[in-house]
């Protein structure tokens, strides 16, 4: 699944630095994961780097768009090829 990042976004900024996808970006006024470019981290680290630096504990799996895995990875791989 993507991610995304709740209401209780205090657009930090920890998050965006950290995305080996480029994902994240600052938007008005939190900040936005592109679902498109989301891979959970799957293919670059063992666990989403967003949720970890986290300090509002904001990021969550968006129930709307459902991925295993495997198409994280391959999403991840279409990335970075």
């Amino acid at each position: 699944m993507a991610l995304f990042i709740t209401e209780d976004c205090t657009a930090c900024d920890a998050c965006k630095p950290v995305c080996p996808n480029e994902a994240i970006r600052a938007g008005d006024p939190l900040y936005i994961i592109d679902p498109a470019r989301c891979t959970e981290c799957v293919g670059a680290e063992d666990e989403p780097q967003c949720k970890i630096v986290c300090p509002a504990d904001c990021i969550s799996q968006h129930p709307d768009y459902p991925e295993t895995a495997d198409q994280l990875l391959q999403k991840y791989e279409r990335l970075h090829s």
